[in-house]
């Protein structure tokens, strides 16, 4: 027994001391392992190099550059793949993925297995995690060393990354074919669009292709990659992932030869872009894509029949907001012939009769004109300016409402001239729209035929207020400075604009264009160098440009015939829907010929029809109340008071309007009383004898 015992001591000391060995021996083998993981960690960069997005406003892909090294690399997460595709994906390379460290053992052993009893590979054992190690540190040759490393590195990429980053690094460089790495490059060059919603058909393919991505290239080996979608159904009906006749239905889809260009919109936006990029950030623009993609084929579509060496400029903006959601800067930006890389909405050209509506607004504002006046369209000299009409005739006597519309010459210049050339460029200027003038040369009547030069995107900021009452925003589209000031501003008052709407709402759409509810204004520029057509909605303006960019004549060109098609046509494919015009406004006056007071009857009150301003007098200045005032009248209540009314200079008699409407009478006097209706905004408008006019605004309290 004491032998026994002793033996027993023996054993467990035996015992005891070889585990204290070997325990420190596994110690030192961690610890060893832990220093060679921290020594030699795997090429894991906080961000992949991938291409450059540019998105639109709902982050659809509107643009990508391709990575240094050429490659169509495109950033994925989960979310943005299909469920399904990610499921067959796990099933077919890694079905124990999940729960794995980086090396599936069973499936390694099964792989040895099958390459002893067949002789040849049947099946690689390697895991997702493993398959990422290789594309991160790619090595030619498959020897059983090179597999060893995948192994452990496989195990270290485990140790740094959560299974969705494994999955979504996976995700993103996988090889697909040429030039395409990643699942949202491979869905957008064979099926056209990103890998949110694939069938069951798209979801094998791309599966399938990351083993043999040359070889199963559907756009080089058809057959082949149809094979081996068919293999992926198949693995998928034996996991019990397919049912047998969902997987039947999908082997019947076709599978697509064509490999299609990636996304290539907003190219003059995107570029101008490319400074800000940040790498693995997206670039987004106010862009809405589907605005753009029919923006962009009705230029390509208009400048194909216009002819060679002309090229077609559209932007399209939210007046409420002043963001750009469609801006095409040339039909076709690698067309040479065309200038494509120009982008003719920045550029500065002639506007022609564009800026008319805005004259006519301000002469609506200041109670100068009626839609029902009369004026004279007929030869006029102004100082040495002679002025002449597009088709070089005249109509004679017309209304103010027929002289916008037929975008009469003399009668805008008559108008003009009453208003004073000044005031509308300083109009535009407070409106945050510079327009460029002959050097060292002052506004002149000639601005008010395209004798001034504006961008596209001026054209359209200034419409904007035109369809918002008035109040215009800066435009914006992504691509200014994060500091760049977005201001608000007043092009006209709420009424001066429903006048200019009403007009416009009347023009004569072109020939065979669909019936929209736009108001809309052309415009050609001296020697046909450029056409214009600018129109609007209750909430959207689009401006096109139609020339060539070398601004060479184009004989026949005009906005009416060549850019007001291209208008209507491009509000139909924008896509977007129609908002009514805004509605008009209380207080506006625009009565019928037979109402009008004899001081609004006909324009001027000169024998030429034209306003004089030659009095001896100073022209009339409203001294009371001052500009911008506000005035508490007591309007809500019984003991509500009249306004006194005061002004100096000019020659009576003296007609008085207050929101357009004339006061009752005519008076010598230089003090008149204004009962107000109701609070809020009213415009005050004295005209003396001979036409002069002078306008406030105050706030009724």
């Amino acid at each position: 027994m004491k032998v026994s015992a002793m033996l027993s001591r023996k054993f467990l000391r035996r015992t005891a001391i070889a585990g204290l060995c070997l325990a420190g021996f596994a110690a030192l083998s961690v610890a060893a392992l832990w220093e060679l993981d921290r020594a030699f960690p795997p090429p894991l960069p906080a961000k992949l190099t991938v291409s450059t997005e540019v998105q639109d406003r709902d982050g659809q892909l509107l643009r990508a550059f391709a990575t240094p090294d050429g490659y169509w690399r495109l950033e994925t997460r989960l979310d943005q793949v299909d469920r399904q595709f990610v499921d067959m994906l796990v099933t077919y390379e890694d079905k124990r993925f999940w729960d794995h460290r980086g090396v599936d053992l069973l499936a390694l052993c099964r792989a040895a297995g099958q390459l002893v009893t067949s002789g040849h590979i049947v099946s690689g054992g390697s895991t997702l995690s493993m398959q990422l190690a290789r594309l991160i540190e790619p090595r030619d040759s498959r020897s059983l060393a090179s597999k060893l490393r995948q192994m452990l590195r496989a195990i270290q990429i485990e140790r740094r990354l959560t299974k969705q980053e494994i999955l979504e690094r996976y995700l993103t460089l996988a090889p697909y074919g040429g030039n395409l790495e990643g699942v949202r490059a491979a869905s957008l060059a064979y099926f056209g669009k990103e890998p949110k919603r694939l069938t069951v058909s798209e979801a094998a393919l791309l599966v399938a292709l990351p083993q043999l991505p040359e070889k199963r290239r559907p756009d080089r080996n058809l057959d082949i990659a149809h094979a081996a979608r068919d293999r992926v159904l198949t693995r998928m009906v034996s996991a019990g992932l397919l049912g047998e006749r969902e997987a039947a239905r999908a082997a019947l889809d076709d599978v697509s030869g064509l490999r299609r260009k990636l996304p290539a919109l907003a190219a003059h936006a995107s570029y101008a872009m490319l400074p800000r990029a940040v790498p693995g950030k997206p670039l987004q623009l106010t862009i809405r894509k589907s605005v753009q993609q029919g923006l962009e084929q009705v230029a390509r579509d208009a400048a194909r029949k216009l002819g060679p060496k002309l090229s077609v400029a559209m932007v399209m903006a939210d007046a409420r907001t002043g963001d750009i959601l469609g801006e095409v800067g040339s039909a076709d930006f690698f067309d040479a012939s065309r200038s494509g890389w120009i982008d003719m909405t920045k550029v500065v050209r002639s506007p022609g009769s564009t800026l008319k509506p805005f004259i006519y607004g301000l002469a609506f504002e200041q109670g100068l004109v009626a839609q029902e006046m009369i004026i004279e369209d007929s030869p006029a000299d102004f100082g040495g300016y002679r002025p002449k009409n597009f088709d070089m005739g005249y109509q004679g006597d017309v209304s103010i409402r027929q002289a916008l519309q037929l975008s009469l010459n003399v009668p805008a210049i008559r108008v003009l001239d009453a208003v004073g050339p000044a005031r509308l460029t300083a109009r535009f200027r407070q409106a945050g729209v510079n327009p460029i003038l002959p050097v060292n040369e002052a506004p002149g009547l000639a601005i008010g035929l395209g004798g001034v030069g504006v961008t596209l995107r001026d054209l359209v900021q200034l419409y904007t207020g035109l369809a918002n009452g008035g109040k215009m925003h800066t435009l914006h589209d992504g691509t200014e400075p994060a500091a760049a000031e977005r201001a608000t501003a007043t092009i006209l008052d709420d009424q001066a604009a429903w006048q200019i709407n009403d007009i416009l709402s009347g023009v004569k759409p072109p020939e065979g264009a669909m019936q929209r509810g736009i108001a809309y204004k052309t415009g050609t520029s001296y020697g046909y160098r450029d056409a214009w057509s600018v129109g609007f909605d209750g909430r959207y303006v689009l401006g096109v440009w139609v020339g060539r960019a070398d601004a060479s004549p184009v004989p026949g060109l005009s906005g009416y015939v060549s850019a007001a098609p291209i208008l209507f046509e491009g509000f139909v494919r924008s896509g977007l829907a129609g908002v009514p015009l805004p509605s008009r406004p209380p207080g506006v006056f625009n009565p019928k010929r037979e109402e009008l007071p004899v001081t609004l009857a006909r324009f001027g009150a000169g024998a030429d029809g034209l306003v004089q301003a030659t009095a001896t007098e100073p022209a009339p200045t409203i001294i009371f109340p001052p500009n911008g005032a506000r005035v508490d009248l007591g309007t809500n209540s019984a003991d509500a008071t009249p306004l006194v009314l005061k002004l100096q200079g000019g020659r009576a008699p003296f007609r008085w309007l207050a929101n357009g409407k004339p006061l009752a009478g005519i008076d010598r006097r230089r003090t008149a009383t204004w009962q107000p209706d109701g609070t809020g905004y009213s415009t005050l408008t004295v005209i003396d004898a001979v036409g002069r006019a002078a306008s406030v605004k105050v706030f009724v309290e």
